[in-house]
C-alpha cells in the first residue's frame, strides 16, 4: 500500500510540476512528500526526477514509470466516483429489524406510500424483539427501545409511546368498566408474557403510584395477539399507543382510567455509525421520521 501511495504522489507531482503545487494538493508538507519519492527511487533503485531549484525533469526511468503511475491515479479516481454514485443512487436493498408490533403497524405504509416513491428500493423488514447487532448482521436500520453502548452507532428519537388500558365496547357491557385501577382485580386482563412482571399493572396519578395484581384467561408475548383478544372481547389489555389509533377513533376499543398515566416509552432509529448513509437508506430514514411524527 505504501508503494501505491508512493507512486500516486509520483504522479501528482509529475502533473503539478513542483513540489510546492503537488504538496498542497495531496496535504502533506513539501519535505513529506520529497521523502516519498525518494522511498520510491530506492525501492525501484533508480532516479526518476532530475531536480533543480526552476524545474523537475523526467529521468528515462521517471518517463518509463510515469503512465503507470497516472493509471493508478486514475483508476482510484474512478472507483471514487463509482462509489460516489452508488451512494447517491436511489435504488439497492435496505435491511430493517423493527419490534413485531411496531412494524405491523406500518408496514402497509411501506409498502404503498414508500415504494411508490421509491419503487427502486428494496426494503428487507424483520419484525424481532430480541436485539441484534446491526453491523455484525448487516442491518441498515434499526427501531429500539434502548441505545447500546457496545455499538457505535447514531440515534434519533422518533417516538414516546405508552401503554394504553382499553377494552371493546361488548366486553364493558358485559363486564362494566372499571374506574380504578384496583378494580381490575374484577376483570379478565389479557397479560404480556414478554415481561417478567406481566401480572403486576402500574399506573401513576399526579406524585402517587398505582400497582394491581391482575389476571385473566390469556396470556402472549406479541401486542397484535393481545389487541386481536381485546377486539373479540376476551378482556382488558394494555396496549401500545402507536398501535391503537384506528380501533380508538372508531370505536372498536375504548380508553379505560383516563385519569391514570403509564410509563412513557422511547423509540430511536439508529443506524451503524458512518460518514454518510447511502441515499437509499437515508431516504427511508427520512421517512420512518416523519412517519412517526404525523
Amino acid at each position: 500500500m505504501s508503494e501505491m501511495d508512493d507512486l500516486a504522489a509520483f504522479a501528482v507531482l509529475v502533473d503539478a510540476g513542483s513540489f510546492t503545487l503537488a504538496a498542497q494538493q495531496l496535504g502533506c508538507s513539501k519535505g513529506q512528500l520529497s521523502k516519498r519519492i525518494s522511498q520510491l527511487e530506492s525501492q525501484f533503485s533508480v532516479v526518476l526526477l532530475h531536480r533543480t531549484t526552476r524545474r523537475l525533469s523526467l529521468t528515462a526511468a521517471g518517463a518509463a514509470l510515469l503512465p503507470q503511475a497516472q493509471a493508478l491515479v486514475v483508476q482510484v479516481e474512478r472507483a471514487r466516483q463509482a462509489l460516489a454514485r452508488l451512494k447517491d443512487d436511489i435504488a439497492g436493498p435496505v435491511r430493517l429489524t423493527v419490534p413485531v408490533s411496531l412494524g405491523e403497524t406500518f408496514f402497509d405504509a411501506l409498502l404503498l406510500e414508500f415504494s411508490r416513491d421509491y419503487p427502486r428500493v428494496q426494503i428487507e423488514l424483520e419484525l424481532n424483539n430480541s436485539y441484534r447487532d446491526l453491523s455484525r448482521e448487516g442491518f441498515d436500520l434499526a427501531i429500539r427501545s434502548e441505545v447500546g453502548s457496545s455499538e457505535r452507532l447514531v440515534a434519533k428519537l422518533v417516538l414516546n409511546w405508552h401503554e394504553i388500558t382499553c377494552a371493546s365496547p361488548a366486553y364493558l357491557e358485559q363486564y362494566g368498566e372499571p374506574t380504578t385501577p384496583a378494580r381490575l382485580v374484577e376483570h379478565r386482563c389479557l397479560l404480556n408474557s414478554h415481561y417478567s412482571g406481566r401480572e403486576e399493572w402500574q399506573y401513576h396519578q399526579q406524585h402517587e403510584l398505582h400497582k394491581v395484581r391482575v389476571s385473566g384467561p390469556f396470556a402472549s408475548n406479541h401486542y397484535s395477539l393481545l389487541k386481536k383478544a381485546a377486539l373479540i372481547g376476551a378482556g382488558i389489555a394494555r396496549l401500545p399507543s402507536y398501535m391503537l389509533q384506528a380501533e380508538l377513533a372508531d370505536g372498536r376499543l375504548r380508553e379505560l382510567l383516563l385519569n391514570y398515566q403509564t410509563r412513557s416509552n422511547p423509540m430511536y432509529l439508529v443506524h451503524p455509525y458512518q460518514g454518510g448513509l447511502p441515499k437509499r437508506t437515508q431516504v427511508l430514514a427520512d421517512y420512518l421520521v416523519q412517519w412517526f411524527k404525523q
